[in-house]
């Protein structure tokens, strides 16, 4: 009797990923949680600094990464980019969705106080991929514009009125302040 072993392979590279996702193949959406999970995780965490809220959140994103896949275009960035910035929208839309801020609203303020101290100390733990070190080597207008942008999800109108400075220099600035950012992150490639 003659038999065939079968191995199954437990590393694929981003394009064989990319077509495992794109034929609806379960071990392609398994590869993709078990090595994309804790990145996008603390992408999540960082911007709603919730667990409980994160833990939701990463489950939607990971749904419509699978459900939107299709839309992927390489000639436009990288996947795990484009990942990014799935989890990076969906917890902004999250934090400025009608039922999260009636939530806070009927929050007590007990609760709020606990959870404010909480959030402060799991917030430095959240940074999976090393990226606040990155950040931290921007000078501090650039490191704030960041933040206001990819973290907090002002638009650069928002900005402009928060600084008080024109809209241009906004524009400007941010641009200057995500191509410096590039190359700081050329080696985490």
């Amino acid at each position: 009797m003659n038999r065939k072993i079968i191995a199954i392979k437990t590393n694929y590279s981003e394009e064989e990923l990319i077509v495992l996702l794109q034929e609806k193949n379960e071990a392609g959406f398994h590869h993709l949680y078990d090595h994309y999970a804790g990145a996008l995780y603390g992408v999540i965490l960082r911007i709603v600094q919730s667990k409980e809220y994160t833990e939701e959140i990463i489950q939607d994103v990971f749904m419509k990464i699978w459900n939107s896949i299709h839309q992927y275009d390489t000639s436009k960035g990288r996947f795990y980019t484009w990942m990014i910035n799935i989890a990076r929208n969906t917890a902004i839309d999250y934090l400025k969705s009608k039922g999260f801020q009636n939530e806070l609203k009927n929050q007590s303020i007990p609760d709020f106080v606990y959870n404010s101290a909480e959030l402060s100390t799991t917030n430095n733990e959240s940074d999976f991929i090393g990226f606040n070190n990155v950040l931290e080597t921007l000078d501090f207008d650039k490191q704030e514009l960041i933040n206001l942008a990819y973290y907090q999800g002002y638009t650069q109108n928002e900005i402009s009125e928060k600084l008080k400075i024109p809209l241009g220099t906004v524009k400007t600035k941010m641009r200057n302040a995500l191509i410096k950012l590039k190359d700081l992150l050329k080696d985490y490639q």
